[in-house]
């Protein structure tokens, strides 16, 4: 990072205290500008940077509820309503303990080159609570939902602020939002939030996007370097939607899983993953891995953390942030794994990513690789606002191809400015360009 770009750095850590994950988010982000700078001076002159790191708009409210013993909990809901240069703020909700301030404003700052390297008109934001929803009851999920949507429905619609999933947040947790917007506004706005059930406005293939997608991207980048996902043995680290999905996309195509994890356990099947039992635990039953080893007499539970000690020829992080270290890349590098595709938000470590570009590793960073969720919920805004209903066949293409795009976007302008076959920087370059272009012809706002 030049000079310029860290006294940037430095005065948005001066403006925001205390937020390391968003930090660290635009530190990454701003390490990869300089070029574009060089070429485009006005985005410096006009102060894209700086604009770009400083929300739209920022809500925090209380969120009261009530259990099912009739005592009252307080917790504290958030939506960073970050960009809206490229379209309506786009973003999911996460409600877990971790969640801050500083957690949903690097999420929402994500989602702008993210949402931009789709290629579809969709905006950046985030938002959720430090609600946790495990062990809660069906009621309690529900009463924690429409307490937090009668605040934030305001500020939320089809052409200003669309909501979707994250951690935490399923589609029961969308249905309840959706059912008290719904009772709130007096209107079917089908579009105002996506990962909707399929009986009421939801698309085929939300649910296995993410996860798709992921695998999309590292099939992409290993065509270009003349491999092929097929034959290759994979870690998959966490076990929601994501981790699940990824997990059957791999299948499909020729690859052998071995491990996956929660946040107690990783569990190691060296003869791969069986999927159906790893869909029935933890899809549909929100079960612990504990119960998969006790079904399946080849698989054994590995100490939480440990996942990427296991050789493997991809990895594909798709648990949380910060989760693979500069210590887990190096293990990785040395048991011979040759491609890394995030599926979750800044997964690796900053030091992890430095090991992996110097080892040659393909590494596709979650912005661009994690993308294929949020382009599907911009196909299900697409089929809200003509009423129409595509086909999973139909559904599953169109992400493949965003997939590809977005691969191509990133490979190009790595190119472009001197690095081939560095997505971070053609990730960063081309999201940041997109949305730079749009708020220059916007003026001064």
């Amino acid at each position: 990072m030049n000079k310029r770009l860290e006294e940037v750095w430095s005065e948005i850590v001066r403006m925001n205290p205390g937020e390391s994950e968003f930090h660290q988010a635009t530190k990454e982000v701003l390490g990869s500008l300089g070029p574009v700078l060089e070429k485009n001076p006005e985005f410096a002159r006009l102060k894209m940077l700086q604009r770009m790191a400083e929300p739209e708009r920022q809500i925090i409210f209380r969120v009261p509820w009530q259990d099912d013993r009739g005592e009252v909990h307080i917790n504290r809901g958030y939506r960073v309503e970050f960009n809206s240069a490229l379209g309506p703020y786009k973003g999911g909700l996460r409600f877990h303990p971790s969640v801050t301030l500083g957690v949903i404003k690097f999420l929402g700052f994500e989602q702008i080159f993210k949402n931009a390297l789709t290629g579809l008109p969709i905006g950046g934001g985030k938002g959720g609570s430090n609600f946790d929803p495990k062990g809660k009851s069906d009621d309690e999920i529900m009463r924690f939902c429409q307490s937090f949507i009668t605040e934030l429905y305001r500020h939320l619609g089809e052409h200003t602020d669309v909501p979707a999933g994250d951690i935490g947040v399923g589609g029961r947790e969308i249905g309840y939002l959706f059912g008290q917007y719904k009772r709130i506004t007096n209107r079917w706005e089908a579009g105002t939030f996506t990962g909707k059930g399929l009986d009421w406005g939801g698309a085929l293939v939300r649910t296995e996007a993410t996860g798709y997608g992921a695998v999309f991207f590292i099939q992409e980048m290993l065509h270009a370097a003349g491999e092929v996902v097929e034959g290759k043995t994979c870690l998959v680290s966490g076990s929601g939607n994501v981790a699940v999905f990824a997990i059957e996309k791999l299948e499909q195509l020729g690859a052998k899983t071995v491990a996956c994890s929660d946040s107690d356990n990783v569990l190691h099947d060296p003869d791969g993953i069986d999927l159906e039992l790893l869909k029935e635990l933890k899809v549909d039953g929100r079960e612990r891995l504990s119960a998969y080893v006790e079904r399946r007499p080849t698989a054994k539970l590995l100490p939480a953390g440990s996942i990427w000690s296991i050789p493997c020829d991809l990895a594909l992080p798709c648990a949380t942030q910060n989760e693979l270290n500069e210590q887990d890349a190096r293990t990785l590098v040395k048991n011979g794994c040759i491609a890394v595709s995030e599926g979750a938000n800044m997964p690796s470590t900053a030091e992890a990513v430095a090991v992996f570009q110097e080892a040659g590793v393909l590494f596709g960073p979650g912005k661009a690789a994690n993308a294929g969720g949020v382009a599907t919920s911009a196909l299900e805004m697409q089929q809200n606002a003509s009423r129409d209903s595509w086909s999973f066949e139909y559904t599953e293409k169109r992400l493949s191809d965003i997939m590809a795009g977005i691969h191509d976007t990133c490979l190009e302008t790595a190119e472009e400015f001197g690095s081939p076959r560095d997505y971070v920087l053609g990730a960063n370059i081309a999201g940041f360009r997109r949305v730079a272009r749009a708020m220059t012809a916007y003026g001064l706002v």
